[in-house]
């Protein structure tokens, strides 16, 4: 499957997603004709154009209705499922439009069943919405990402009156998800693309270590003087988007903490998600000989094992920081080992093998049960291994 990165340096709107994915290079007159089974009184137009000399796709949902149509839940659930698309788009299209719905019911202290959407519940909005899901699974986008989202200042004009930017249902939205502002006194992010990219993107990082296969440009409606109004889409295999390559090392010197629960707390640690976690030796202040513990974490399991760390040892403070790493991608074979089997976990270098190491517990557990050195089970599963698949470093798949 593909991964999709959304790169918000000028905000994000229905309309400038659907033009990042197409981008892609999806068929336009597919999408148009996918679109027009929805039957509504709108035309759709494509058309490539220039946001301070770069060029982008715009979209456009020109709406042929005297009075906007306002919709509720009920209203819009009811719609989805007359489409004529896949279970999966619109189970994914209902959970954008879902939270819209919470997060207009929240802002406005209403229930959820009784909140109008005015332009977000528009027929344009519904073209946003479904128009990206469906372009989703046409690319086969299975995780999203976003960087940082350029929300803009001032005030926008909606059915509500004058409201500042970031609107409070764009807001509501966007808890949780980093933003910032710059470059325009003007909304960049509108609630149909808040809605989009704070459902589907699994977590908001700046540009992250990632190979990508194309990128799509999605452009905005106005041409600001001094930046370009175009969202930015990285998209490419998923195995080659690593988000957490920017990892925390977390150290706390410890001098008066019993062996055996610095023990325990090695095994918690690596329960809870730590990459790998050691102790050293060092000398303190005072000549006290003393423990310094070192782990490695993501960003996600760090908070939880800092809080770990204080309560099952004696360290009333620690040092963390971020810290860059790379690692060779990794595969397990499977071979046969006097009828048992080892797994071997395979080191590479784009296609190239590079390292071969077995699973020393395999490796263990066969040894305990034929009595056998587990350094002379360790040769046996390589050498199984090189007889399977030729020699270490040959191509022998």
């Amino acid at each position: 499957m593909n991964y999709l990165y959304f790169d918000a340096f000028a905000g994000a709107s229905g309309d400038m997603i659907l033009g990042a994915l197409l981008d892609l290079g999806v068929d336009q007159t597919l999408f148009l004709d996918k679109m027009g089974t929805l039957q509504l009184p709108v035309d759709i137009s494509i058309a490539e154009v220039k946001r301070s000399s770069l060029r982008a796709l715009k979209v456009n949902v020109e709406v042929k209705r005297d009075t906007p149509q306002t919709r509720k839940w009920a209203d819009v659930v009811q719609f989805v499922d007359r489409c004529k698309f896949s279970s999966a788009v619109k189970d994914r299209s209902l959970q954008v439009f879902r939270s819209l719905f919470e997060a207009e019911a929240h802002v406005h202290g209403r229930a959820f069943e009784e909140v109008h959407l005015h332009e977000a519940g528009a027929d344009d909005a519904l073209i946003d919405i479904i128009g990206c899901c469906l372009l989703s699974e046409i690319l086969k986008i299975e995780h999203f990402y976003s960087s940082p989202l350029n929300v803009g200042e001032g005030w926008v004009k909606t059915a509500h009156g004058r409201l500042p930017v970031p609107p409070p249902a764009v807001a509501e939205l966007l808890k949780d998800h980093p933003v910032y502002s710059a470059w325009a006194k003007a909304e960049l992010v509108t609630p149909t693309g808040a809605a989009i990219i704070s459902t589907l993107a699994e977590s908001c990082l700046s540009l992250p270590e990632l190979c990508y296969q194309d990128i799509g440009w999605g452009a905005g409606g106005r041409d600001f003087p001094d930046f370009p109004n175009i969202l930015r889409v990285f998209y490419g295999k998923e195995q080659d988007f690593r988000p957490t390559k920017s990892v925390y090392q977390v150290e706390a010197n410890i001098d008066d903490s019993n062996p055996q629960v610095l023990a325990g707390f090695m095994d918690t640690a690596l329960s809870k998600g730590a990459l790998d976690i050691y102790f050293t030796p060092v000398t303190m202040k005072k000549n006290r000989p003393a423990i310094k513990l070192s782990l490695l974490t993501d960003a996600a399991h760090l908070d939880s094992l800092l809080d770990s760390l204080f309560r099952e040892t004696s360290s009333i403070g620690v040092r963390y920081f971020p810290v860059e790493r790379r690692i060779l991608k990794r595969e397990f074979v499977t071979v046969e080992v006097l009828g048992e089997p080892v797994k071997i976990k395979r080191a590479l270098i784009g296609d190239e093998e590079v390292n071969l190491q077995p699973e020393y517990d395999d490796c263990r557990i066969i040894a305990e049960k034929k009595h056998i050195p587990v350094k002379t089970i360790i040769a046996m599963a390589i050498k199984a291994y090189t007889d399977k698949h030729g020699g270490f470093g040959e191509d022998g798949s």
